[in-house]
């Protein structure tokens, strides 16, 4: 199918459209679109917060009688089902619209292409496939709850130069500047939960709480996760004490004791015991949990067995690293990344999609593994 520059041009505006709506929409998809009538641009939408009018029906909104004989350009194929907003296909029928460009195919079953025959039935001339790629990565997250009931999961570190997560006596503070730290808490403030180690817990006492500038709100509060196999977490923790600024929930395995849940329980944290024999199999079992309370976004900070064991069972999607230009040294200082690892170095994972800045010193490197569910 052939697309001309202006199609392209409108399709892009549409996809920066759809960013915007990044950490407020989720569990739903990031759509974005733009009307054009007679070569102008006569509406503009997005999805700006779960719950709230989707792009097409903004986008109409704003254009009005002008919708009428106009082509539509939107980012994923309009739903054909009603949630909690009514259909946009039916909504895009009644406005008169000619002509929908879709980037992509909603994968969402109660969708999957209803969208487009309910369309193509009413007279509208429907085109799909412009600027796929650029969609598919940014629906990454979504698409992957909806297919495989399980969330996009995000792992962040940082780490000196030599490679140390830590020194060797378990000291981290700080080793990334505090710009790149700013970063990091953005990171934190678009993802549904946040999960750390046990001993990460304990070591490190971190709040997990989203910090940003000038009192600035985040879009999304995460549910603080710890894995913790015995349900051992102090109770004068600063995750404990802060129960009322975000959620705590620690995962426990068959061996914590009726007592030690009580005792977390009763100070405010869920206790979600699990009963896989393994530490791997309990972290399948928690991303199964997470699909299902349509989590849509993990980030796993750590530390380095927690990360391995992640890496080691294929269920990273994106890393986000922090590479301070200081040396840590010390044989028994933690990597990021612990676990089996790869036998091969031909075996290692490759990130694609690369992105890297230097912040105020610090190597800034993001990107996504190489066999995404996107693809």
């Amino acid at each position: 199918m052939s697309f001309s520059a202006d199609d392209h041009r409108h399709m892009q505006r549409a996809l920066e459209l759809a960013a915007r709506g990044l950490g407020y929409v989720e569990p739903n998809p990031m759509v974005g679109c733009v009307i054009v009538r007679d070569g102008q641009v006569v509406g503009e939408g997005w999805h700006r917060r779960f719950g709230d009018l989707h792009a097409e029906a903004e986008a109409l909104k704003v254009a009005g009688e002008q919708a009428r004989g106009a082509t539509l350009y939107v980012t994923l194929e309009p739903c054909c089902h009603h949630g909690k907003q009514p259909p946009c296909a039916d909504a895009v029928i009644a406005a008169g619209v000619a002509r929908v460009v879709a980037a992509m195919r909603d994968p969402f079953p109660a969708v999957a292409g209803g969208g487009f025959e309910r369309l193509r039935q009413a007279g509208v001339q429907v085109e799909v496939g412009l600027c796929e790629d650029e969609s598919r990565q940014l629906l990454a997250p979504f698409t992957k709850l909806v297919t495989t009931g399980r969330p996009w999961v995000i792992a962040k570190w940082a780490m000196t130069l030599d490679g140390k997560l830590a020194t060797g006596a378990g000291d981290s503070r700080w080793i990334s500047c505090p710009a790149s730290r700013e970063v990091a808490h953005r990171l934190r403030a678009r993802v549904d939960a946040i999960l750390v180690g046990s001993r990460t817990a304990r070591l490190d006492d971190p709040l997990l709480t989203t910090r940003l500038p000038d009192g600035e709100a985040p879009p999304r509060v995460a549910t603080r996760i710890v894995l913790d196999s015995t349900a051992s977490l102090s109770l004068t923790s600063k995750l404990v004490a802060t129960i009322h600024q975000a959620p705590v929930m620690v995962v426990a395995g068959p061996q914590a004791t009726p007592a030690a849940i009580a005792q977390l329980t009763s100070a405010g944290c869920e206790v979600l015991q699990l009963d896989a024999p393994s530490h791997e199999q309990r972290i399948e079992q928690l991303l199964a949990e997470l699909g299902k309370r349509r989590m849509t976004n993990l980030l796993v900070e750590g530390g380095s067995s927690v990360l391995g064991a992640f890496f080691d069972i294929g269920q990273v999607d994106e890393v986000h690293a922090f590479i301070a230009p200081i040396v840590a040294g010390g044989a028994t200082a933690p990597s990021p990344v612990g676990g089996s690892g790869v036998s091969k170095m031909a075996e290692a994972l490759r990130l694609q999609g690369l992105q890297q800045r230097i912040i105020e010193g610090d190597l800034y490197c993001s990107g996504r593994i190489a066999r995404t569910h996107c693809s």
